[in-house]
């Protein structure tokens, strides 16, 4: 068997141990019989300009990019995806076959896909959105939001002048409002999306009354460690349908796997449990 065939791709950021995305890779290289694998490519975020030329040479058919580089990384590819340039990041590297490198952003795809799945009859414009946060994440969930009919964004982020750059950028639907405003930003709202840090495992839980969220809203989080955050479990309680962040990882890596390796991936209740267990 020749040396061509290996498929080489893997995750690269600062730090990496973390990452789930080798368990997903490495188990569907598996399941779908191809020879491969996914590794961790812990980068420095000085040494991106040096790692990322030597992907094709390493024989790699590509790489997620993770934080920190989801932005510097856009500056360093040949070619853009044009969803990538819309959103200022890439979470996505193909090797190209003359061994130029074009960047993707699968985030929104693996945001909204994760809401069909918990929710098969969503509509982004079923009444307004409610986004908490403006950084990587929040890009991704806006712009798609925006882009699946959305007819009103309201965003708020700790700092407001991000909030307001990005309602600025983006324009359409988004309106930026200050974080004081974010307990009545939630009346009528018919999605709530975190994208914030607040709730993670070892952060301080989002300071947020649900009071004047309508319990039809669907909650969404995109952390997924832990699985139900301290926002889920109080929407959970009282009665909102709930997102935990899994789906968006899980459905994000599914055209990377298929730009590399050839096959669009099924997400299965195995490999949720699988993943779920090293959470």
């Amino acid at each position: 068997m020749s040396e061509q065939k290996f498929g080489l791709a893997g995750v690269m950021g600062w730090p990496v141990a973390h990452s789930r995305s080798p368990k997903l890779h490495n188990y569907w290289l598996q399941k779908y019989g191809l020879l491969g694998a996914y590794v961790q490519l812990p980068v420095a975020p000085g040494q991106l300009p040096v790692a990322l030329p030597g992907l094709a040479a390493l024989g790699f058919r590509g790489c997620n990019i993770t934080i920190p580089h989801k932005i510097d990384a856009l500056r360093l590819v040949h070619a853009l995806d044009p969803v990538a340039q819309r959103m200022g990041a890439i979470n996505t590297i193909v090797v190209q076959p003359d061994d130029s490198l074009k960047g993707f952003n699968n985030d929104g795809f693996g945001y909204i896909q994760s809401l069909l799945d918990a929710k098969p009859d969503w509509r982004a414009d079923a009444g307004p959105i409610t986004v908490l946060g403006a950084g990587g994440a929040a890009r991704a969930v806006v712009l798609s939001l925006a882009e699946r009919g959305a007819k009103e964004i309201r965003l708020l982020n700790r700092s407001p002048e991000k909030a307001q750059a990005l309602a600025a950028e983006f324009g359409g639907p988004i309106i930026a409002l200050p974080w004081s405003e974010r307990h009545h930003a939630l009346s009528g709202a018919a999605l709530l999306v975190n994208t914030t840090s607040q709730g993670m495992h070892g952060q301080p839980a989002l300071e947020l009354d649900l009071a004047q969220l309508p319990t039809s809203a669907l909650v969404s989080d995109v952390i997924y460690v832990p699985l139900e955050t301290p926002l889920l479990a109080a929407a959970k309680a009282r009665g909102n349908p709930t997102v935990n962040g899994l789906g968006m990882l899980l459905n994000q890596a599914r055209p990377a796997f298929a730009a590399w390796f050839g096959v669009m991936p099924e997400l299965t209740p195995e490999l949720r449990a699988a993943i779920e267990a090293t959470l």
